[in-house]
């Protein structure tokens, strides 16, 4: 969702696509554990289990409350205040020190892309936000850098993908957990 928080301020928020279906993920994944752990008597209790979860779902959604803030003067990557700042710290780059955009391969064949400064400072351009093709027009506009080619790497339909499957794993996570809870 992009913002125009005033003429010359525009706000990126990471994509509520990308945002909801690693929130799901995340939930189908775990919250069967507690229920499982009760069941076959692990060691670990399952009120830890609870605590665990709990922690790294607001590490998770912290992680992504991201928010890109174009202006006049630069690119900022920033966190809601109750982000702590050695969990996750943004940063800011002028446009007058904006070299280049240098695109750069992932580990798993992707490209992703890098605001090189004019000290040799690397600042990854995020890429998870709504209105992705918006902010690299004013990319453009602000640095006088060619953005043409410059496309998101992961598609929607990547993450619509994740999202049914994680749907079809919170089905079974239904199953297991009244199966679980059956048992006791």
């Amino acid at each position: 969702m992009t913002a125009l928080v005033n003429n010359s301020t525009s706000l990126f928020r990471l994509s509520p696509l990308i945002r909801i279906t690693l929130l799901s993920l995340y939930i189908a994944l775990t919250i069967p554990l507690p229920f499982l752990a009760k069941v076959t008597a692990a060691p670990v209790p399952p009120i830890w289990l609870w605590i665990g979860i709990s922690i790294g779902f607001i590490a998770l959604y912290a992680a992504l409350s991201e928010r890109v803030i174009l202006d006049d003067q630069g690119i900022q990557v920033t966190y809601p205040l109750w982000v702590p700042k050695w969990f996750r710290h943004g940063w800011s780059l002028p446009w007058s020190e904006v070299k280049e955009l240098k695109p750069r391969t992932t580990g798993q064949g992707g490209l992703v892309y890098y605001f090189l400064s004019q000290e040799g400072k690397a600042y990854l351009l995020p890429m998870r936000v709504a209105g992705f093709a918006k902010l690299v027009r004013e990319v453009q506009a602000k640095t006088g850098i060619d953005t043409t080619n410059v496309i998101p790497l992961s598609q929607p339909w990547m993450y619509l993908i994740l999202l049914v499957f994680t749907l079809l794993l919170l089905l079974v996570d239904a199953w297991t957990v009244t199966t679980a809870i059956a048992l006791n």
